[in-house]
Order: structure tokens, then C-alpha cells, then sequence
């Protein structure tokens, strides 16, 4: 089974027409994407857009062989036109199988919000899934032992939560080849976009690429391990939640702990918890060397400013009397296994950490040992992670990959 991504943009495509933002000013010549459309074998076409018939002739794809056309979402503004010798758009309707006549069979599938998702066996055997934009499956979250497909195009970035439905599910495994589509400007393009397809195990194609189910091309996938740097309300902490968007398991570790009477605190705490998703755990915890020992799921670890705090605070390294006497030595002890657990783990892990040396030097000599220390820390770390981020106002700057 051959697939041609006629667009993978938005319904709006990209740039969005009228819009002033960044990403939409940078999306020319090769970058712009029509909306998402999807031609299979010639024989039968995925949402009918404006630009589908065009973009076929382009990619070398006419669609005089086009026997069935199938719509996935509601399509707001103005009618498109059908092009000549092309059948009726139509949906299925959710859980029914239409059997096309070139050979290939179709089950609709019930998403979670308004559209239809469809999977697709080919004449071959080879199996799909393509998901509408803003959609992920209806209840597929608790069913486990499904066969996973050889392809899935879905609203990667838009939805990440429902790839990680889908993984949990066993719809999506090891070997299937995730493309994102539906690509809207939300994600700057380039290597921006690849950066944020490959956290997910995913990965972005050009208007016009043909991909033949079956023979995935192994992409940059994600980091094992990743460091993200940045300041205070840099975005760091929502930039490591967003690489492990896409997974049915994650660990929360937060070393800060809780603070009795700390209403402002408590009131942070709560804003972390509630846009994480539903099927994540949290542990409260500093004592990262065992967990990173551990098989399990990928650990997010936010953040090792704070466990910092808490290593110096067991070393007594605040004092210092206590920091010449042992304090130093202690602490070097503990920032060394750390770094060695990092090295040794096998889980996946996100490590989130402060940049120092950017602000006024601290007035004292504990306050300087800490933003010491911590820099030490984050060199040790670094050291040992396949990839690490810096974030600044948001942005994210690639230090090593």
C-alpha cells in the first residue's frame, strides 16, 4: 500500500491566510502546507481539499483513479469544488466497513471530538490509521492487546495524549512508522518541527511525499536521556512535560516537596498538576539514584536546583565550618552518584535544572557555594544526556544532540 500526503497542514493551511504570526511568515516555498489529505493507491482518497487535485497532478499522482472519497471532519467554510470523474465525498458511519472496489477495506473509527477516523487495510494486508484533526479515539485508552499499524498520520502535535493512547493500546508499536499531519503554526517549521516530531517517536513530511506502508523509515527518535536549562519562567519545566506528551506512562518527580502554610507554593504545585495528563503519577521525592535504577516508565525530574537544596542541606554544606570538615566532600559523593545513575539508567528520563551564573552574585558565601555547586551539577549532568536544551523566553536553544 502506497500513501501520498497530498497536505498536511491544517484546515486553514499553513500560513493561515491573513495571519501576522512568526511561524506563518517563515512557512513559504517548501515549508507551506496545504490542509491534510491523503491519497491511497490512487484508488481512494482521504478528505477532500481545495488543493488535492493539484497537488496529486504534482506529486505525480492523477486522481482520474480515485474510486472513493472519504471526508473525516466537518468542513467549515466554503464548498469545494469537486474535481471531474471524482465520486461523492462521504463519511462512514462510526464502527460501520465500507469495501472499496480496488480492493481495499475501510472501518470507521469514533473519535473523542467531532470528525471520524478511519483504518485502512490495504489489498496487501497492510494496515493505517488516519485520525481527523484535534481527534483521538474514542475508548481505545483501556483496551489493550491490539495489533499495532503499519502507519499512522494523526494530529501528533495538536494531541499528543492520544498517541499515548494509542501506545498503551498497543496500536502503536516499536516499528510503526507516526507521521504528524494536520501541522498547524503553533510549531515554528524546521528543525523546530523535527525537534518536537521526534519526542514524540514521530515525524513530519514535505506536500507531496509518497510513503509506502510497510517500510518505515527509521527517523532521529528521541533521546534516551535530555537535559532542559533555563531560568525562571523560561518554559523549561513546560517544555520537558511536552517531550513525554506522547507517552501512556510517566512518572512526575518533583523534588521540591510539599510546604506547610506555603499557600503560594501549594497554588504552583496545583497549576503543574492540572496540565499534566490524567494518566501520569507523581512521586515527592530527592532520593533519585534508586528510581533511575529501576525499569519503568520515563521519569520527568523537575528540578535539580532543588535537589540540590536538599543534598546540601544533608551535607550540612550551608556551614561554613561543616563545608571545609566534610561538607564538600559529602556533597561531591552525592552530585557523583547522580551523574553515575544518569549514566547507568535505562529508562527514559527528562531532567529539568536552573542556568546560574546570570544574575547578581549572590551577597553570601552559602548563597555563592549554591550557584557553584549547581553549575557543577549541570556540567556532571550534561555530560551524560544524548541532548540538552536551553530555554529563553520560551524559545529553545539546542546545546547538544
Amino acid at each position: 500500500m502506497e500513501l501520498t500526503l497530498l497536505g498536511t497542514g491544517t484546515p486553514e493551511g499553513l500560513p493561515r491566510p491573513g495571519c501576522p504570526c512568526a511561524a506563518c511568515a517563515v512557512s513559504a516555498g517548501p515549508r507551506s502546507r496545504a490542509a491534510t489529505s491523503v491519497l491511497v493507491d490512487g484508488a481512494l482518497l482521504l478528505d477532500l481539499t481545495p488543493g488535492a487535485a493539484p497537488a496529486g497532478v504534482r506529486a505525480g499522482r492523477s486522481p482520474a483513479g480515485v474510486r472513493q472519497v472519504l471526508l473525516t471532519h466537518p468542513h467549515d467554510g466554503p464548498p469545494v469544488e469537486l474535481p471531474p470523474g471524482l465520486p461523492a465525498a462521504g463519511r462512514v458511519p462510526d464502527g460501520r466497513e465500507l469495501a472499496v472496489i480496488s480492493g481495499h477495506r475501510v472501518r470507521a473509527v469514533a473519535m473523542d471530538a467531532p470528525g471520524t477516523g478511519y483504518e485502512v487495510i490495504g489489498p496487501d494486508g497492510g494496515r493505517l490509521l488516519y485520525l481527523p484533526p484535534g481527534g483521538a479515539p474514542a475508548g481505545i485508552g483501556g483496551t489493550t492487546g491490539q495489533r499495532p499499524y503499519a502507519v499512522v498520520l494523526a494530529d501528533v502535535l495538536g494531541r499528543p495524549e492520544a498517541l499515548a493512547r494509542l501506545r498503551a493500546s498497543g496500536a502503536v508499536g516499536p516499528a510503526t512508522d507516526v507521521i504528524a499531519v494536520h501541522l498547524d503554526h503553533d510549531t515554528p517549521p524546521g528543525r523546530e518541527l523535527e525537534r518536537r516530531c521526534a519526542a514524540a517517536g514521530a515525524r513530519a513530511v514535505a506536500d507531496g511525499t509518497t510513503v509506502v506502508v510497510g517500510e518505515r523509515r527509521p527517523g532521529p527518535g528521541a533521546p534516551r536521556r535530555t537535559l532542559v536549562l533555563g531560568g525562571a519562567r523560561s518554559g523549561k519545566s513546560f517544555e520537558a512535560e511536552r517531550r513525554l506528551g506522547a507517552f501512556p506512562e510517566v512518572v512526575y518527580v518533583a523534588t521540591g516537596g510539599a510546604r506547610d502554610g506555603d499557600a503560594e507554593w501549594a497554588h504552583r504545585v496545583g497549576l503543574h498538576r492540572e496540565r499534566r495528563p490524567a494518566g501520569w503519577r507523581t512521586a515527592e521525592t530527592c532520593d533519585l539514584v534508586p528510581l533511575l535504577a529501576e525499569q519503568g516508565p520515563p521519569l520527568l525530574i523537575d528540578c535539580l536546583a532543588l535537589w540540590l537544596t536538599d543534598a546540601m542541606d544533608r551535607a550540612g554544606a550551608w556551614d561554613d565550618d561543616v563545608w571545609e570538615k566534610g561538607g564538600r566532600r559529602e556533597l561531591g559523593e552525592r552530585t557523583a552518584a547522580l551523574a553515575a545513575a544518569v549514566r547507568a539508567t535505562r529508562r527514559p528520563v527528562v531532567l529539568v535544572s536552573n542556568e546560574v551564573g546570570a544574575g547578581v552574585v549572590p551577597a553570601t558565601s552559602s548563597g555563592r557555594r549554591f550557584r557553584d555547586e549547581l553549575g557543577r551539577l549541570n556540567n556532571a549532568v550534561a555530560a551524560e544526556c544524548e541532548q540538552v536544551l536551553l530555554v529563553v523566553a520560551g524559545q529553545v536553544l539546542v546545546l547538544k544532540e
